[in-house]
């Protein structure tokens, strides 16, 4: 194994940490892992009214109210929500995005804070967040996401009477209504809408732009070995299609194994991997040609790799960044009238929208 194969490996595991392509199993929910099949319904998040008082210490009261988190849990948090924590790093890319960073109380490892924000205090790694960390913050809310948390995370916060609120993006309009019940949580419902309806216009912009245009027949590398791709069913896959690309892969699973010679059976149009430190395009090409099974596919032979931004695994703001990326790499004509934006693996391996990096 050569090392810039080997660089690709440990870049893979990187996204995988960092972007979240781990599943979290809440009660009554399929799938407990990367490649298993998970639970693919529509949720409709609903927050109920404000449902009235509840004593916090005596002499006095503190407004409480329910919602609906994205998993369909019922959850009772305060209705002036101030601290939060969240488990997450595309959440708290989205709680900056939305102006709420002063309300985060602590984050996780792997966390991304824009230019000028003041460090937070870390809880530990998404996987295993240190409670005692969490309870000592004394946070009004949690937040977590089903891409990267855990069942035993949020049952035992639930057992400490801490309010969790868990997320779980599947499109990237679901991303979007992600950002407004956050906004909407911590008071900043004006910011959630707005946030959402830019970035909603950059998508339809992006859709014009393509309309009319055959999809790009693609293989997305999750894990390169071994290999795993990402199903019909998940936000990255949804990402994928607003860029006008489609996956070769077309399952079920949310990261399903895939064997290199069925990829080199599909002959996808093109290849595409997340970014890191690991090098550019043409540094992956080049390990790619040299390996048996890669060589033979008509991609690698036409140099047509793709190292786009990392955003593309994080549910955050930056994954419409992401998108217009892609779009513009795989259909460069349908944007002949702007520059298409530079590679991320040139500038250091990522990507992000205007309020980070």
């Amino acid at each position: 194994m050569t090392s810039n194969t080997k660089r690709i490996g440990l870049r893979a595991a990187g996204n995988i940490a960092a972007g979240g392509l781990l599943v979290l199993l809440l009660p009554g929910v399929a799938g407990h892992a990367a490649g298993l099949e998970g639970d693919t319904s529509a949720r409709t998040r609903v927050s109920a009214p404000l449902r009235g008082q509840q004593s916090a210490e005596p002499g006095t009261s503190v407004p409480l109210r329910t919602v609906v988190d994205e998993m369909g849990r019922r959850v009772t948090v305060p209705a002036d929500v101030r601290r939060v924590v969240s488990l997450a790093p595309n959440i708290t890319e989205i709680l900056y995005a939305l102006g709420a960073g002063e309300k985060l109380a602590g984050v996780t490892d792997f966390a991304q804070t824009p230019p000028g924000a003041e460090p937070k205090p870390s809880v530990g790694e998404p996987l295993e967040p240190s409670l005692e960390r969490i309870a000592a913050l004394r946070p009004d809310l949690v937040f977590v996401a089903r891409s990267i948390n855990r069942q035993e995370t949020v049952e035992s916060l639930d057992r400490l009477g801490i309010p969790v609120y868990a997320t779980d993006a599947r499109t990237v309009e679901g991303m979007l209504e992600s950002i407004r019940q956050i906004g909407l949580l911590v008071g900043m419902t004006q910011a959630g809408d707005v946030l959402a309806a830019k970035l909603q216009a950059r998508l339809d912009e992006i859709r014009t732009h393509l309309a009319g245009r055959p999809a790009k027949r693609v293989f997305f590398v999750v894990w390169e070995d071994p290999l795993i791709t990402t199903g019909r069913n998940t936000f990255i896959a949804d990402a994928l299609r607003w860029a006008g690309a489609r996956s070769v892969i077309s399952v079920r699973q949310d990261w399903p194994h895939i064997s290199l010679e069925e990829v080199v059976a599909r002959q996808p149009e093109y290849l595409i991997f997340p970014a890191s430190s690991s090098g550019s395009s043409s540094d992956i090409l080049s390990a790619l040609r040299n390996r048996a099974g890669w060589r033979d596919l008509k991609a690698v032979q036409n140099g047509s790799v793709v190292v786009l931004s990392d955003a593309i695994n994080r549910p955050s703001p930056v994954l419409v960044d992401a998108i217009a990326e892609l779009a513009h790499r795989l259909h460069p004509r349908a944007f002949s009238e702007q520059p298409a934006p530079p590679d991320p693996a040139a500038r250091g391996g990522r990507g992000g929208s205007s309020w980070r990096q």
